[in-house]
């Protein structure tokens, strides 16, 4: 009869005390032959539209793996190629669908250093995880840039679909 009453006193003990996070994470990262068969399938669905843009794709931190600028664009283009991805990786989504999301305050979240709400940033993804993301600029229009974007990362999609 006492070990009943004394056991629910153990649980709560027991359960009291906090779990511990763990220390150490596993993470995906995209390699840089990766990033670079992305950016180099968006210059190109891009060439075939006829655009002449630039191409950043950032890792998981939004730090630049990647940078191509064709021929005729302009430095600004990498710029801003460079800060559309970086809304994605602010939030998890394509610039553009942030932009929408968040038209109360978009104006607001251009003014945080490196990022732009504007269509032309896509998420990249490897087994539901976000490894990075592709910007592009220099197309007439986000959903052009978009389009090329898409085409870049469909272009791996495989290598995506299939990364452990």
């Amino acid at each position: 009869m006492r070990m009943i009453r004394l056991f629910p006193m153990l649980l709560g003990i027991v359960f009291s005390f906090p779990v511990p996070a763990a220390d150490v994470l596993n993470v995906k990262l995209m390699t840089l032959d990766l990033a670079r068969d992305i950016a180099n399938h968006t210059l190109e669905a891009c060439r075939k539209q006829g655009y002449q843009t630039a191409v950043v794709v950032v890792d998981r931190a939004g730090d630049p793996q990647v940078v191509l600028r064709d021929v005729y664009v302009s430095r600004h283009a990498i710029e801003i190629a460079a800060r559309k991805a970086s809304a994605v990786i602010l939030s998890g989504i394509s610039s553009g669908e942030f932009r929408k999301n968040r038209a109360d305050i978009h104006a607001e979240l251009n003014e945080i250093p490196g990022v732009l709400l504007l269509p032309g940033g896509l998420p990249i993804r490897a087994g539901g995880s976000l490894i990075g993301a592709v910007g592009v600029s220099g197309a007439p229009g986000g959903e052009k840039d978009e389009a090329c974007a898409a085409a870049g990362i469909k272009a791996v999609q495989e290598r995506l679909d299939f990364a452990e």
